[in-house]
């Protein structure tokens, strides 16, 4: 095996299953140069170079995303409803009214979904199925040599299949929906792939992709929001779908993004078409080594606990053996399982991400 690889092939051999010199070893969340607001006081330039010093492959996560509005496209401006506290509330052009915080590790929640019924939904929907020609940026033959010769990951993106009528209406009333208006249901999930598979068609006349990435978040602690049977009948045709479109646009890879326990999730999932996914929180019980033994062909992305990097080195290196061990199962790439927060100091982050890269580069899988 060569060492020559890049960052691109090692990603897409890696969690295909083909034969790697090593794992890619990459941010997994968080932007390009992201720090922490912490951080910056006492290293204000760190998000110049925060990629460089601690040696991050790929760009973005480790994958990159394309400047394309692949969610609701023409929205009017957010309206400002009280910005005299520290937490700013607005409402978007929908409807929804959510929480905005600077220096919170989270900085934003809802207060009211947008979509309620089915009259909600005719407001949404002008926003969904608008001209796809208003999604394509007007400068996309120089994006398309932009990213021809790249030597990391690019992803089409879906907002979920979940997951985009999840942020219209919010898990509770959305599982109402399922019992008290499954058309309705059945419609908005249409209309949004529908739109997504026309406008990925103009994209790949485009640009050659590697992956198209799902953001679900549809899991827990104890496994999945919806049950197996509401996976089938809403979920699973949708994905199979986008499996088709994967297939016939040579795109090897399916990722979804959910957190929580997606052990079996996961095996709904790899029956309607998805081959990899992540993050494998930790604390939420996400076991790789199991789903391995259940799903051989099934690839993987992090599984390593961040909440390991708020304690001392004892507590870290004990978390990064881990990461011998997934780089061992094969189709994982070993990273923190989620956004690192605001009780993390720039020397845990850089001493943990430090140790990591080595295990990466010395480990065969």
């Amino acid at each position: 095996m060569t060492s020559q690889l890049t960052s691109r092939e090692r990603f897409v051999r890696t969690l295909t299953g083909q034969d790697v010199d090593r794992v890619p070893f990459m941010r997994i969340f968080g932007s390009d140069n992201y720090a922490l607001s912490s951080w910056l006081k006492y290293r204000p330039n760190l998000s110049l170079y925060m990629d460089k010093l601690i040696g991050f492959e790929g760009t973005y996560r480790g994958w990159a995303t394309i400047p394309v509005n692949y969610g609701l496209c023409g929205l009017p401006p957010d309206i400002c409803l009280d910005d005299t506290t520290p937490i700013h509330i607005y409402k978007n052009g929908i409807g929804e009214i959510r929480t905005w915080s600077k220096d919170r590790d989270y900085h934003s929640g809802v207060l009211e979904y947008a979509l309620k019924d089915a009259n909600d939904w005719d407001r949404i929907r002008p926003y969904v199925v608008c001209d796809i020609e208003k999604r394509i940026p007007s400068d996309i033959d120089e994006l398309s040599e932009f990213y021809r010769h790249r030597d990391y990951p690019l992803q089409l993106t879906c907002g979920g299949v979940y997951g985009f009528i999840r942020k219209l209406a919010g898990d509770e009333n959305l599982g109402y929906l399922f019992f008290d208006d499954p058309n309705l249901v059945k419609e908005i999930i249409t209309e949004y792939i529908d739109m997504l598979l026309n406008l990925w068609e103009r994209l790949c006349e485009k640009i050659e992709f590697d992956l198209i990435e799902s953001w679900e978040d549809m899991a827990y602690k104890c496994g999945s929001i919806i049950s197996p049977e509401h996976f089938n009948m809403f979920l699973a045709p949708h994905y199979r779908k986008i499996r088709k479109f994967a297939d016939a646009h040579h795109i090897p890879i399916l990722l979804v993004d959910s957190d929580g326990n997606t052990d079996s999730l996961a095996e709904w999932m790899y029956e309607a078409g998805v081959n990899a996914m992540y993050p494998f929180e930790s604390l939420a019980g996400c076991n790789p080594k199991n789903l391995r033994a259940k799903l051989p062909n099934m690839g993987g992305i992090g599984g390593l606990n961040k909440d390991s990097m708020a304690h001392g080195k004892k507590e870290m290196d004990e978390e990064l053996e881990k990461a011998i061990e997934l780089i061992k199962l094969k189709r994982f790439i070993p990273g923190p399982d989620h956004m690192v927060l605001s009780n993390v100091s720039f020397e845990n982050y850089r001493y943990f991400m430090t140790r990591l890269k080595d295990i990466v580069m010395n480990t065969k899988p």
